[in-house]
């Protein structure tokens, strides 16, 4: 049996005392502006998929657990948890929480909660959480989670969006709208959103570690273009920004009024094919895994991340960051072939030049980005189209398959399995190209099962070499290093490899 419980972050009555003591100064504390990259999808942590509306998510939903910078699972919501076989899970909940609209956090919240991840329709939790099969209310305070199956990633993903708890109550009142006014558990409560233009929310008094957060309001305002956005933190409009345009580092560093932090980031960059999502997966890229290849071999990764991101990023060619013990070391970063790419397209009998329509995010970066792609790819024989498209509107073309081929992020997960099943497993929620293998999907299921490091990392290696070396169902592209800028009046800013933005301990001079 492997069992362990985890100490919580303070005694109850420090926590009691604090968050009355912050209730009364609350009045007095200053109120936080963070520049974001672009505008969330919808605040709804069931339906919702983009890293942004996960910093967002950070200051508003709690979750059962979190992560520390060494990557293990500390407590949040839950104060300790216990493996009563391989298949049970058994959770112990932190006593005195509520919602923010009073309602009591207890099992049957989390209960509600769970399933909802697990069977509302449209659900990006769905995929991450598939093996469990049941949720048991042993008591108030404690949760019983049955599994399919033994799970290596189960515990990781109620570190994320899967393990935030939403007030059923509301829930069950909003139905599909509850993502226009979320109700969660976390330090700040939602006022309101104007799309484009801010996302307000205002500190919770009751929270449980109120006492530990230093801010009345938080605003969130998404600025596309990364000058602009820098200009806005150059002029006090706003204390903290993420930064997108690595151009812009060295001007951080040279303002004496700004200061920066960085973090080896645990995602990727990538092409995803069109496959099987519909009409638009009916042209040889689609079709041919020949056309994918040549394209495939046609970037030079090297020098996209040194025109792109002045060499700050790490190439890459798989979804796993060398930083993790699974990383597939023997899968080398693509070389480019521009000869062998015109060979795999004359073998293919398309025409050439080949034209592709790329989608990619509406902001200057990823234009920079799909421009010098265009470029390389138009010496192999393609005719790179770009479709620039605003994020949220991108995100829904992908999931409605309207794409040959896109341009697209993730944030990453400390455990594999959060950075690879969702995307290439037949039945991953977020597996936009709709590629299908039932070998990928049977070794993606036994990494599932395995709890052995080096068992899991042979079997992901294994996956890779169908899914992205023959059939090439996308294209990775590079590994992240993230920044974030910020006036030194703003203290306690650190940044982990998941890039999220956490304003426990954070005070404003």
């Amino acid at each position: 049996m492997n069992a362990r419980f985890l100490a919580p972050l303070a005694i109850a009555a420090t926590l009691a005392t604090g968050a009355a003591h912050a209730q009364n100064q609350a009045t007095n504390l200053p109120n936080l502006r963070i520049g974001l990259r672009e505008d969330p999808d919808i605040m709804d942590p069931t339906l919702a998929r983009s890293f942004v509306g996960r910093i967002v998510f950070t200051s508003l939903c709690d979750k059962l657990f979190d992560t520390n910078e060494r990557l293990e699972i500390v407590p949040q919501l839950a104060t300790g948890y216990r493996w009563e076989d391989p298949k049970t899970l058994l959770v112990t909940l932190r006593e005195g929480v509520t919602f923010h609209d009073g309602e009591k956090l207890d099992a049957e919240a989390v209960r509600y909660s769970l399933m909802r991840h697990l069977t509302m329709q449209g659900s990006f939790r769905r995929g991450e959480i598939t093996d469990l099969e049941s949720v048991e209310v042993v008591d108030p305070m404690n949760v019983r989670l049955r599994l399919k199956q033994p799970s290596a990633p189960f515990l990781s993903q109620l570190a994320d969006r899967a393990g935030m708890m939403v007030s059923p109550k509301a829930a069950e009142a909003a139905g599909r709208d509850f993502g226009a006014r979320p109700v969660c558990a976390g330090p700040f409560r939602f006022v309101e959103r104007v799309a484009q233009d801010r996302i307000v929310l205002e500190r919770f008094p009751q929270y449980w570690n109120a006492a530990n957060f230093h801010f009345n309001r938080v605003t969130f305002q998404p600025i596309v273009d990364s000058t602009a956005r820098l200009a806005n933190l150059q002029s006090g409009t706003m204390d903290l920004i993420e930064v997108t345009s690595l151009a812009d580092v060295p001007a951080v560093r040279r303002d004496r009024r700004l200061s920066m932090v960085t973090a080896e980031g645990q995602g990727y960059w990538n092409v995803i094919f069109n496959i099987g999502g519909g009409p638009r997966a009916q042209t040889p890229l689609g079709q041919d895994a020949r056309v994918r290849r040549a394209f495939d071999l046609a970037i030079d990764r090297d020098a996209l991340n040194q025109v792109a991101f002045e060499g700050l990023h790490t190439p890459a060619s798989q979804p796993i960051p060398p930083a993790s013990p699974m990383h597939v070391k023997d899968l080398r970063v693509t070389t480019r072939n521009v000869d062998r790419a015109k060979a795999l397209l004359r073998e293919a009998g398309v025409r050439t030049p080949f034209p592709v329509d790329l989608m990619v995010a509406n902001s200057p970066e990823m234009r920079q980005v799909a421009e010098v792609m265009q470029s390389m790819l138009a010496e192999a024989g393609f005719e790179l189209r770009i479709a620039a498209t605003e994020f949220a509107s991108a995100l829904q073309a992908g999931a409605r398959g309207d794409f040959q081929a896109y341009l697209s992020g993730w944030s990453g997960r400390p455990d594999p399995d959060g950075n690879v099943w969702t995307f290439i497993h037949s039945r991953g929620a977020q597996n936009d190209g709709k590629y299908a293998n039932p070998e990928v999907d049977a070794l993606l299921d036994r990494t599932r099962a395995d709890g052995d490091t080096a068992r899991r990392a042979t079997l992901y290696a294994q996956a890779f070499d169908i899914a992205l070396t023959r059939d090439r169902a996308r294209s990775l592209l590079w590994h992240p290093r993230l920044f974030v800028a910020f006036t030194q009046r703003l203290q306690g800013v650190t940044l982990l490899g998941d890039g999220m933005i956490r304003l426990q301990g954070m005070r404003l001079r």
